[in-house]
């Protein structure tokens, strides 16, 4: 059998049930951003906005890209009820042909994993054009499957190692800096209330001022 197309099966899951996430902020990118100097942030395969959300409550000027206009519709519609729609852009878009001006402070893609084919390293490498001189890639993935995940993700989902996905960047090192590349242990709550630990593989690249995009 043929797999569904990107966006068709995203569109599918967002748009069967009210709510696929939990609407909180991927907790690795609070820790990196809250350290930060609020500037333009965006956050490629943003889902309902959660992460945008944050961003913008904490300063930023941020903008959310998803394949899923169902997922961009909530975003908008959760960001407006904050009284965040002068600091938040939602864009329905297709991540692999996306393109930005390059003006980025920050740059997210938490995540970036699906059960059916998606060109996960060919845009991480695009994003990289995305980020402005001084500025940051944040990539945040799962390195291992969740106890709870559904068998279909397990089988095809792909879980990255940090080093992995900043070889996949291919970056020029006179231009960029490593300041992050490590798997991470994250707290959290399994479906059936239980405690338990995930891992992240996470890395953080930063462009050399002056470096051009």
């Amino acid at each position: 059998m043929t797999s569904p197309a990107p966006i068709d099966f995203w569109e599918q899951r967002y748009s069967g049930t009210d709510r696929v996430w939990s609407g909180r902020v991927n907790a690795t990118l609070a820790a990196i951003a809250g350290e930060l100097a609020p500037g333009r942030a965006l956050d490629l395969g943003c889902g309902e906005g959660g992460d945008v959300i944050w961003l913008a409550e904490n300063g930023w000027h941020a903008t959310g890209v998803d394949l899923s206009p169902t997922a961009i519709d909530r975003a908008r519609t959760a960001a407006a009820e904050r009284g965040l729609h002068d600091r938040t852009t939602f864009v329905a878009a297709d991540l692999s042909t996306y393109t930005d001006s390059g003006g980025s402070d920050l740059v997210t893609a938490s995540f970036l994993q699906s059960p059916v084919e998606l060109p996960r390293e060919r845009i991480l490498h695009a994003a990289t054009g995305f980020v402005a001189p001084g500025g940051r890639l944040l990539i945040v993935g799962h390195a291992a499957a969740p106890e709870w995940a559904p068998p279909e993700f397990v089988q095809h989902a792909i879980f990255p190692t940090p080093e992995g996905d900043l070889a996949a960047l291919h970056l020029d090192a006179t231009q960029w800096r490593t300041l992050l590349c490590e798997v991470r242990e994250r707290e959290t709550t399994a479906p059936d209330g239980s405690d338990a630990v995930l891992l992240d593989s996470v890395v953080l690249v930063q462009r050399v001022s002056g470096a051009s995009t």
